[in-house]
């Protein structure tokens, strides 16, 4: 059997992360709520590394510029929920929204600008959701009592029609057509009230993104740091939407992780800056060991740009092959030049200056801002996506083989019976490793057993404590990629395991 692929590989993925505690449904014993998950112990462990590999690249020891010297990247941890004037100023409160209609007679909400509609010359007009037009074309045979082939229609954006045109249509699941309202904007942000009396006086809001948490410290920043332009400041954070179709697992949900670093310049350089994270960005990916033909960079046409970037040179994203998405792309991470659009806005409405001086050359400005955001909890999901592979010759066929060093277990020891003295030499080594390392010991069923819980968590390494460990002092590790065995002397396992997991 092969990697599945498309649906088939999600299904086996989602039922593999929930079966091993990679990522539960939120509430699960009340039903669950859409759009939210928790991460398990092994999701959470995962997610972690990630986290920290992004925070040790970007900030602890960031990359090299373009003239061959480190750059200057600070990191901080705003408040999730800010002054509300904050997202005034950011254009939040006014724009931040989507386009949404509702089905009267089925009570479905949908983003209109993910309702498509098959156009049929009798007039007859099928909604369906992007990726489902097979339910549409099934749906359309049985109203047109007739053969039905995607060629017989061209398709559409719902958003883009007349309200007139509205009563033509069939929704998803509907059994009279004309039941979908008009498009209307819905707000994304999560609102909350401060204080013991509540009330519109007192209404906030929760991050919709952790960029504003990092433009409201740039001036405290500036001097409280050594810090210079050009100079980024990063922030990994909960961000909340509130989605109106959240979709695809935890691809598209109400609460999720950002990973964000705003970089501060010139704005005679912005454009350098811009093409430099970029390149930057894609090339950070592709080192975790992604393939490279599932990630592409992809430029934002001009109807795509948010409102920040309209100022600046445009966005390109890091779009990554999701199975959902196969052939096609989905997004992982933006690239933004917000021009110096936050910074003005802040100034304007806080009437705080947020100019930067330049001491050498005397001059006043504000800078301009390129900004690598990506999604935590949507990175964790590439790496779930490629890691996931299947091998029938195993005692379990399914194999997570998750980059070595963002394995959620780095290793596990087994001793192979419990006699003879393997458990304590196997107890020995275990506490020696978990100094340095996350490992389990496991000492329950049979080896095969064993090895296909690891492989299905991912774990690079086992090593086996057997009876030539008591007459040589050695111990059988096996890989979980290739299922080779060699043997390793048992005072140099962590030597063994600090290499492979580098490499």
């Amino acid at each position: 059997m092969s990697r599945p692929t498309g649906s088939e590989l999600m299904e086996k993925l989602v039922a593999l992360c929930k079966r091993r505690g990679f990522v539960f449904p939120a509430s699960e014993i009340y039903g669950g709520i859409n759009g939210f998950w928790d991460y398990g112990p092994l999701g959470v462990q995962l997610k972690n590394r990630l986290r920290d590999r992004w925070w040790r690249d970007m900030v602890e020891c960031p990359p090299l510029g373009p003239d061959g010297h480190p750059l200057s990247i600070v990191g901080i941890d705003s408040s999730i929920i800010q002054n509300p004037k904050a997202w005034v100023a950011s254009g939040h409160v006014g724009g931040f929204s989507d386009p949404m209609v509702d089905c009267r007679e089925t009570k479905a909400r949908y983003r209109a600008d993910h309702l498509h509609v098959l156009n049929h010359e009798t007039g007859e007009r099928f909604a369906f959701v992007e990726g489902e037009v097979e339910v549409a074309l099934k749906r359309a045979k049985k109203v047109l009592k007739r053969s039905v082939s995607e060629e017989d229609f061209e398709s559409g954006l719902l958003v883009d029609l007349a309200e007139e045109e509205l009563e033509m249509i069939w929704a998803p699941g509907a059994k009279e057509r004309g039941t979908l309202t008009p498009p209307r904007e819905f707000n994304l942000m999560f609102s909350t009230t401060v204080g013991a009396t509540g009330g519109d006086d007192n209404v906030a809001y929760l991050r919709p993104e952790t960029a504003q948490g990092i433009f409201l410290n740039y001036k405290n920043v500036v001097d409280t740091s050594r810090v210079r332009i050009p100079f980024g400041i990063a922030q990994v954070g909960k961000a909340f939407r509130n989605e109106v179709t959240p979709r695809n697992y935890i691809f598209r949900s109400r609460e999720f992780e950002q990973m964000e670093m705003e970089w501060f310049c010139h704005p005679d350089e912005a454009a350098k800056w811009f093409e430099f994270w970029s390149e930057q960005r894609l090339a950070w990916w592709r080192s975790l060991g992604i393939q490279a033909d599932n990630l592409v960079l992809r430029e934002h046409d001009q109807d795509e740009l948010a409102h920040y970037a309209k100022t600046g040179e445009g966005t390109v994203d890091v779009e990554y092959r999701y199975p959902f998405t196969d052939p096609a792309f989905g997004e992982l991470e933006g690239v933004a030049h917000r021009g110096s659009f936050d910074l003005e806005q802040h100034q304007e409405h806080s009437k705080v200056k947020l100019q930067y001086f330049d001491p050498q050359t005397q001059e006043r400005f504000v800078p301009h801002v390129i900004e690598p955001a990506s999604g935590l909890t949507r990175g964790v999901l590439v790496i779930l996506c490629e890691a996931y592979d299947v091998d029938e010759s195993r005692p379990s066929p399914e194999i997570m083989r998750i980059p070595k060093s963002l394995a959620p277990i780095q290793a596990a020891i087994f001793p192979l019976v419990a006699k003879e003295g393997m458990p304590d030499i196997a107890e020995k080594l275990y506490l020696e490793l978990r100094r340095e390392f996350v490992v389990q010991m496991d000492v329950k069923q049979s080896i095969g057993k064993r090895y296909a819980r690891m492989d299905e968590a991912g774990t690079p390494y086992c090593f086996t404590i057997d009876g030539q460990t008591v007459e040589d002092q050695t111990v059988t590790v096996r890989d979980r990629d290739t299922g080779d065995q060699q043997r390793v002397a048992l005072d140099s396992v962590a030597e063994f395991l600090r290499a492979g997991l580098a490499s």
